[in-house]
């Protein structure tokens, strides 16, 4: 479903109505990454997202780039249990314990598979065979999709790498929002 955007653009509905939503839709949902690091902050993201709403994590972006050195592997590889107590004071982030270590976690599995394959880019545009794969429903109901069988082998790959908040949905989510899937509603200006 598309809607008309406050500038008259024609829209993916879901973030029509609010200006953060439509400048993350038009500048960088469903744009391709190839960048590490780049893809590295936007999994961590979306897992701190699980069980909130996508806004949430917009308008705490920045605080979590602060909090979290810029979403620098190397850096998160290495916190200790005083910078877990450190984020857990922050109020500019979500505060949970498990979403928090988990991103030590992660930061570490991602070492290891830059250490191991050379690429985490690669690793994971591997899971759509290097290119975007591009649905455009034709039923409304197929746009509210929140996984598919990319998105269940990436998570079924990430979590044997030792990976956590990387359920299907997660990498669904995650996949949309870095371009492997592009799932801009037909009649989309993006799309």
């Amino acid at each position: 479903m598309v809607a008309p955007g406050s500038d008259g653009l024609v829209r993916c509905a879901w973030c029509v109505g609010d200006d953060l939503y439509e400048a993350y839709h038009d500048q960088e949902w469903g744009q391709p990454i190839r960048d590490d690091q780049h893809l590295f902050a936007l999994l961590m993201l979306e897992g701190f997202q699980a069980g909130l709403s996508w806004r949430t994590i917009l308008y705490k972006r920045e605080n979590f780039d602060r909090a979290f050195d810029g979403w620098d592997p190397v850096k998160i590889a290495a916190y200790t249990d005083d910078d877990i107590a450190r984020l857990m004071a922050d109020p500019g982030i979500i505060r949970n314990r498990l979403k928090c270590t988990g991103a030590v976690r992660n930061a570490k599995a991602y070492l290891k598979v830059q250490d191991e394959l050379g690429s985490f880019s690669d690793y994971l545009w591997s899971f759509v065979d290097g290119k975007t794969v591009t649905r455009r429903f034709d039923d409304p109901t197929d746009q509210h999709r929140a996984t598919s069988p990319e998105s269940d082998a990436m998570s079924k790959a990430l979590r044997k790498r030792d990976f956590t908040f990387v359920g299907s949905t997660i990498c669904y989510a995650f996949m949309q929002s870095a371009g492997l899937i592009d799932d801009h509603a037909p009649g989309c200006f993006r799309g």
